[in-house]
């Protein structure tokens, strides 16, 4: 339920940002989209500073087109309803909001000056993703009922850091998943195209 009323509320808010015109989506991306450099410009004009108590958490709200809005829709569905189902709706909730804060923070190293904005969930859906690869791939945890001795699933162990790497499944999810991110800001190095759009620093 908690995952389908997330994805419900990102399209909502697309299906609404698309009725509005340029000045309107540059308005919503100005108020609501996380802009790094407004830490920088708030020295000089403090007001600057007040949307950075809302936009690190607004921006996961919001798209750059459909195609960005699918992709993030369709991972949340399937890493966040694991995570849903094992620990709840508030802590999932809490899990997405931290992870959407922690993503803002990793794009702010690395665009502080540059004026870049930030738009999209996939720092909240990288951090559901990091929270079911804790689990999904562990084995089950078989018991036994005391009255009919029949085997019951009691669901999957929660692996430490350590468990992570000593089992190859999530080892390779987690190397692959963080080698995709890393090498899209080194692309146009090598292609001598430009710089790709994808917020690297909110999924790793």
């Amino acid at each position: 339920t908690v995952v389908t009323g997330l994805c419900g509320v990102l399209v909502a808010v697309h299906v609404a940002a698309s009725f509005m015109d340029a000045a309107g989506l540059r308005q919503l991306t100005l108020w609501f989209g996380y802009i790094p450099l407004r830490i920088v410009a708030g020295f000089d004009n403090p007001a600057d500073w007040w949307p950075l108590l809302w936009t690190p958490v607004t921006h996961a709200l919001l798209h750059a087109n459909w195609e960005h809005l699918i992709i993030n829709v369709a991972w949340l569905a399937i890493f966040a309803t694991p995570v849903a189902r094992r620990y709840g709706v508030l802590p999932t909730l809490i899990l997405s909001v931290v992870s959407a804060v922690a993503g803002a923070a990793a794009f702010t190293a690395t665009s502080l000056y540059d004026g870049r904005f930030l738009v999209g969930a996939s720092g909240a859906v990288a951090g559901l993703t990091g929270a079911a690869v804790r689990f999904i791939f562990q084995p089950l945890v078989v018991a036994r009922d005391p009255s009919t001795d029949q085997p019951i699933v009691l669901g999957r162990r929660l692996a430490g850091f350590g468990d992570l790497w000593r089992n190859p499944r999530s080892r390779w999810f987690t190397l692959i998943w963080l080698a995709l991110n890393a090498v899209v800001p080194l692309l146009p190095l090598v292609t001598g195209g430009e710089v790709i759009p994808i917020a690297w620093q909110a999924h790793i």
